[in-house]
């Protein structure tokens, strides 16, 4: 019983849910009548809107197009008004504001790129021309205004202003010394040095207020295709200033004949000059106008450099000219260093050169100066040759009468020491010209000149008659070489060998003047070997030989007080040697002879000298006394004689 009443349940809920269904769909389809109605009715609402919305949309565009041709008609009147403006300030000129002249042109500019981009306005070309027109105008007004600004600014710089850029070491002491340079100074390593660490202060060429003006008209003209104008202006306008600047100074163009045709001490001080003007040209003058170059033609590239190669090209030229001159003309021993001096300041200045002369368009300066240098150097090196020559082929006829230190000798030893005071100089000479060992190098150079000096005075001691004077000349010179060298930085170079060698020759040649000198008169104070009386010789014999001494003694006095000895040192040694074998020896000849003739009538016939005498007589040896000085001292001498023949007389008394 209890399936079938849940069967019923089951079909009478089925049969419930069939209705619902069926009711829903009616709504439904009602619903769906009803909106399709709406969709009708909103169909025929949008047909009868379409031509509403058409006409807003149109109204809508036209007030925006009026917006923009509002807008653009403001910009064009806006170009028109600036543009008017602009014109104004051109047709007054730059004279005025040149900083509102420049901005009048900068409007041009914008005005003509404004209407070039907007060809479709009906006046566009004729605004483009006018505009183009004024710019042309303008330009040519700023081109006249760069060319008056920067000549009214461009003065040379006077010589004053120059020295008070240099260092407190390098300024004239007084008005008369500004033009000698340095050709009188005495050359040192340590001045050297404190001239690489000098500081210099650059010249002002241009005022600091102009000089932006200057760059920003140069700007201008570049940007509106006028840069050859501009290369023009300012390398005409700049290269004559600095020209004037170096004439001041004292500059002058030199060619070779013209130095050929200087007298020495001329030359020396143009050259001493020429070393001045190169360090002021170089560290002020071409510093300074590479700085205001590098500032008035900022921004155009294409032209600083070539612009500042042309400045200077003709003051550099004059300057080197001149060095090339004095390395290619004539080489004699007395240019040496000044050639040295002028080596020396290329090579100082020339990290200068290659800073300030650093670009392609200046290439060509950069290496004239650098073959100036290397020219120098081969034309120095020659001249170290020359000289070497010269020495040992000298053939001065004029012989030194007394013996003394010939003056090829003190001019060569001056010349060594110059040269050693160059010697840092010298050896970076040799390096230049690749020399593995400058300072060997140097010693060798050292080496060869004094041997060609003692090979030169071996000739010229010959030309002697007395074979005695000739190695008094030869210990004389020898000795002055050893002493020089020993007080010298050569002595450091050639070695304490050659010292020690050469002071034996020295040594060699005061024996020889001894034996050539005394020999003969002291064979006249022997009296070994002869056989007759207590003292072997005869009372004639005896006054021959007093006659003999006097004679020889009196000869060699003459002539040997001409003679000269001038180091004080060598004379009173060469006296004392003397001294020391014929004091001696005459002593005791007198006491052994003496007496054999002093009981004769005219005693102080043949005994003329006390030791005493002969002592003061060989102390006047060597000192180059004249004639009549001697014969002065002959009659004081007599009057000394015969007191002391007196004494003797007396004392020969018997008590």
């Amino acid at each position: 019983m209890g399936v079938p009443q849940m069967m019923l349940a089951l079909a009478y809920r089925a049969e419930f849910m069939k209705e619902a269904l069926e009711k829903s769909q009616t709504i439904t389809d009602n619903m769906v009548s009803i909106l399709g109605s709406f969709d009708h009715r909103l169909s025929a609402l949008e047909t009868a809107m379409r031509p509403t919305q058409i006409r807003t949309h149109s109204i809508r565009r036209a007030h925006e197009n009026i917006d923009k041709t509002l807008k653009s008609a403001e910009g064009i009147l806006s170009q028109f008004d600036q543009t008017r403006k602009a014109e104004a300030k051109i047709l007054r000129g730059p004279h005025e504001d040149l900083e509102t002249y420049l901005e009048a042109i900068e409007q041009l500019k914008a005005t003509v790129k404004f209407f070039s981009s907007n060809k479709n306005f009906k006046s566009s070309d004729g605004v483009v021309h006018h505009a183009n027109q004024l710019l042309a105008k303008a330009i040519s007004k700023l081109q006249e205004e760069f060319n008056t600004l920067l000549s009214n600014y461009s003065k040379p710089v006077e010589p004053d202003r120059l020295f008070d850029c240099l260092p407190n070491s390098l300024r004239p002491s007084s008005a008369s010394d500004k033009h000698q340079g340095e050709g009188g100074n005495k050359h040192s390593s340590e001045q050297q040095k404190s001239l690489e660490t000098a500081i210099y202060t650059l010249p002002t060429l241009i005022p600091p207020r102009v000089v932006p003006l200057l760059h920003d008209l140069a700007l201008q003209m570049a940007q509106a295709g006028h840069q050859q104008q501009l290369f023009r202006i300012y390398r005409d306008t700049r290269a004559s200033v600095l020209e004037q600047s170096l004439k001041k100074l004292g500059v002058e163009r030199l060619t070779k004949d013209d130095v050929q045709r200087m007298q020495w001490e001329v030359l020396e001080a143009k050259i001493g000059n020429w070393i001045h003007y190169m360090r002021i040209a170089v560290k002020l003058l071409f510093s300074a106008e590479k700085k205001i170059c590098d500032q008035i033609l900022e921004g155009i590239e294409s032209l600083r450099d070539p612009c500042f190669a042309d400045v200077t090209v003709n003051s550099v030229s004059v300057l080197l000219s001149f060095g090339d001159a004095i390395a290619k003309s004539k080489r004699s021993p007395e240019k040496l260093f000044v050639l040295l001096d002028m080596y020396e300041i290329m090579r100082e200045l020339r990290s200068e050169f290659e800073l300030v002369f650093g670009s392609k368009a200046c290439m060509e300066m950069r290496e004239s100066a650098f073959n100036l240098t290397i020219r120098l150097a081969q034309t120095a090196q020659e001249t170290f040759v020359d000289f070497e020559e010269a020495v040992e082929r000298d053939a001065t006829k004029t012989a030194v009468l007394d013996g003394t230190v010939h003056p090829l000798t003190s001019y060569v030893i001056n010349y060594v020491k110059f040269l050693f005071d160059y010697q840092s100089t010298v050896k970076q000479l040799f390096q230049e010209l690749e020399s593995t060992d400058p300072e060997g190098q140097l010693a060798a150079v050292t080496t060869r000149i004094m041997q060609a000096l003692q090979t030169n005075l071996d000739g010229k001691s010959k030309q002697y008659r007395d074979p005695a004077l000739t190695q008094l000349f030869l210990m004389n010179n020898i000795h002055y070489i050893v002493r020089s060298v020993r007080r010298s930085e050569a002595k450091d170079m050639l070695g304490d060998d050659w010292v020690q060698i050469h002071r034996r020759i020295v040594q060699q040649h005061a024996n020889q003047y001894k034996r050539i000198s005394w020999a003969k008169i002291l064979q006249c104070l022997t009296v070994q070997g002869e056989s007759s009386g207590s003292s072997g010789l005869s009372r004639a014999m005896v006054k021959d030989r007093f006659k003999t001494f006097n004679s020889q003694f009196e000869e060699l006095y003459t002539r040997q007080a001409q003679w000269t000895v001038p180091d004080s040192e060598l004379r009173e040694s060469l006296r004392l040697a003397v001294a020391e074998v014929l004091l001696p020896a005459y002593r005791s000849f007198i006491k052994r002879c003496a007496p054999m003739i002093d009981g004769g009538k005219t005693p102080n016939k043949y005994v003329r000298y006390t030791p005493e005498d002969l002592e003061r007589m060989l102390n006047e040896f060597f000192d180059g006394k004249t004639y009549n000085e001697q014969k002065r001292n002959r009659k004081r001498r007599a009057a000394s004689l015969f007191g002391w023949k007196c004494r003797c007389l007396l004392l020969s008394i018997p008590k």
